[in-house]
């Protein structure tokens, strides 16, 4: 009698257009770019996601690119070989390179800028973005610094997310009164020469986010310290390590809510049928040692619901 039951069920989910899974047969291919904070907390949060949501079970394997996008293609042709049930992509090279692997297999991506303007646009891509608000950054180094009249930017010059950061930048300085001056690198082997350049023209330095630079944040940070210069940071961890402030989001919020949109496919949704969704909730950073080394005021309008490092 169970099993007549089960097979009505079973019979009744297909005609919805809903296959009902066994997570202990599902396979998952999680591809990332490179290493950094942010980038490794969606990876967690995206886990997180699929084992409190049912899907402990569930087969992930997970592939790091270190950095070099032949190897994210690599990564991607992999995962369509090995026939993955999904696969989830951390960050805009990621992303693409799984999209050129294949147009069948669900793709849900995150820590993507722009999917639109990156090409990330079909029927079987989803998942969620990290636009950044560029012009609320801005505004609040106008606020806290207020010399501040020429703010650098540091960025990969062949990636697309960072890309579209600067152009935004530049259009958001013009209306607040800043400069804008840009340093393009290839490689971590340039990042360090590309910093000393930049420094010695600017009175601040923004640092989007982009997965190069942030992944070396360390060397970006102590060459900034050593000129005397702020640094304005796009993730958490980057105020922890001495940036001066950062306004953004959570990145273990954002890779939570893309497991929950990719629980979604696994159950029947198709990802045509499913927006790019964004993380709406920002969080202002203060770094508190850093506030004193540059004159700022922690009890000021603009930094009252600020979390203090």
């Amino acid at each position: 009698m169970k099993k007549i039951v089960l097979l009505g069920l079973l019979i009744s989910a297909s005609l919805m257009g809903k296959e009902i899974r066994d997570p202990e047969n599902i396979e998952i291919g999680i591809t990332q770019i490179i290493e950094h904070p942010a980038l490794d907390s969606a990876r967690r949060g995206f886990e997180k996601s699929l084992k409190e949501n049912g899907y402990e079970k569930a087969h992930v394997e997970y592939q790091n690119a270190q950095g070099d996008f032949a190897t994210a293609q690599l990564i991607g042709q992999g995962f369509v070989q090995k026939k993955k049930d999904l696969i989830f992509a951390i960050s805009t090279p990621s992303a693409q390179a799984a999209y050129n692997a294949t147009n069948t297999i669900p793709i849900v991506i995150t820590a993507v800028t722009d999917p639109q303007a990156a090409g990330l646009v079909g029927k079987n891509i989803t998942g969620t973005s990290d636009m950044m608000p560029v012009s609320e950054q801005l505004k609040v180094v106008k606020d806290i610094l207020p010399k501040v009249k020429k703010i650098g930017v540091l960025y990969n010059t062949s990636e697309q997310n960072s890309q579209i950061q600067v152009k935004t930048a530049k259009e958001e300085g013009i209306k607040l009164g800043f400069e804008i001056v840009e340093t393009g690198v290839s490689s971590i082997g340039d990042i360090a020469s590309g910093i000393d350049n930049i420094l010695g023209k600017v009175d601040a330095l923004y640092i989007p986010t982009d997965n190069l630079v942030v992944s070396a944040t360390p060397l970006v940070i102590d060459r900034a310290k050593r000129a005397g210069k702020p640094v304005i940071g796009c993730i958490e961890d980057q105020v922890k390590q001495g940036a001066l402030v950062t306004k953004t989001i959570d990145y273990k919020k954002l890779g939570y809510q893309t497991g929950e949109m990719a629980i979604k496919i696994l159950r029947g949704e198709k990802p045509e049928n499913m927006p790019v969704e964004t993380l709406r909730d920002m969080q202002l950073i203060v770094n508190k040692k850093m506030a004193e080394k540059y004159g700022v005021n922690l009890e000021s309008e603009t930094l009252k619901d600020a979390k203090i490092y």
